[in-house]
């Protein structure tokens, strides 16, 4: 088996049902985006929805997908930077919990925060306190970390951070690991496409999008953005929500659907889709049998509140595994 390792923000995810969609406006943020704000909008959106109940879990887009590999019994690791604080302690321990050897450097700044609003269409929007988790740089990229991994994991999050990006590939191509990033959120692309496109052209193998992702990228919907898109990479993956997903490989195309349940939050879909599919691909299944995975995970993380799920459910997602496993 194949073993992963993620770089990203660590985070600790906040998520608070909200009752409309007023209350994004209120706050300028536009519905299911990620928008980074500074401690001062931080703290308006804690003020602004404090009439509801959130629950708290470690997060971040990598970690995430990072923390499921880890509880599908992946060897994984994670890189990331948090505060020498409760909250940094609480984000370590819920990643050794599922076996994920981290690598985490302490700084003078709180641990960040995710705070996901979620409308009662189960659409969420993000609103980001980086916190310490911005502080991670090209130091905590050494090459000694990547030497028991194969595959690369990367947040389209941090494509701002040039340098870090650019090393952390460098790096793992010289390792002969294969590279895979999700692009996290379309106003993110939009803002950092002819890096996005030069990173993925030069080192990617395997590119996670969105449909609205896959949009910005390359002005085009879901099934003539992922042909463009593996053109570049070996794998491409366009989740369409509702609709479910396409992959491509070469010439294989695959369209998935959506598992029927009754959707209480898309926190962590796309995150957790990831973990299925990675999860496939590093036991060597087919492409389909990788989707299937994907798609087995994203359909249960939206049937609970925020990214991470109980023992129980994922004694029921191994079973549907098994049973994939065995088509």
């Amino acid at each position: 088996m194949k073993r992963v390792i993620g770089i990203g923000n660590a985070l600790v995810d906040i998520v608070t049902c909200i009752d409309n969609d007023k209350i994004l406006t209120k706050l300028d943020l536009p519905k299911g985006s990620m928008n980074i704000v500074d401690t001062k909008k931080a703290q308006l959106v804690k003020d602004t929805t404090r009439r509801f109940s959130p629950s708290f879990s470690a997060g971040g887009s990598a970690a995430n997908t990072i923390h499921g590999l880890g509880s599908l019994g992946v060897e994984a690791g994670f890189i990331g930077c948090i505060g020498d604080d409760d909250t940094g302690v609480y984000f370590d321990k819920g990643m050794k919990k599922v076996n994920v050897e981290t690598f985490l450097r302490k700084c003078d700044t709180p641990t960040g925060a995710c705070s996901s609003l979620v409308s009662p269409d189960s659409e969420r929007t993000m609103a980001t306190h980086l916190g310490a988790a911005v502080q991670v740089g090209p130091e905590d990229v050494i090459e000694e970390r990547f030497n028991n991994y194969d595959i690369l994991y990367l947040e389209g999050y941090l494509i701002p951070n040039r340098e870090l990006m650019e090393k952390a590939c460098e790096i793992a191509k010289g390792c002969n690991m294969e590279i895979a990033i999700d692009m996290a959120s379309y106003n993110v692309v939009e803002e950092n496409i002819e890096f996005f496109d030069e990173l993925i052209q030069k080192y990617v193998n395997i590119v996670f999008a969105n449909e609205e992702e896959a949009k910005a990228y390359t002005g085009k919907d879901a099934e003539d953005a992922i042909i463009d898109i593996s053109s570049k990479v070996d794998i491409a993956i366009v989740k369409t929500g509702k609709k479910g997903s396409l992959v491509k490989r070469g010439e294989e195309f695959i369209r998935f659907g959506s598992m029927d349940v009754d959707c209480i939050d898309t926190t962590g879909a796309g995150d957790l889709f990831a973990s299925g599919f990675l999860y496939g691909y590093v036991n060597d299944y087919d492409m389909e049998k990788c989707g299937l995975c994907g798609t087995l995970l994203a359909g249960n993380v939206i049937q609970v509140m925020g990214a991470k799920m109980d023992s129980e459910r994922w004694l029921s997602i191994k079973d549907g595994i098994a049973e994939i496993e065995n088509m």
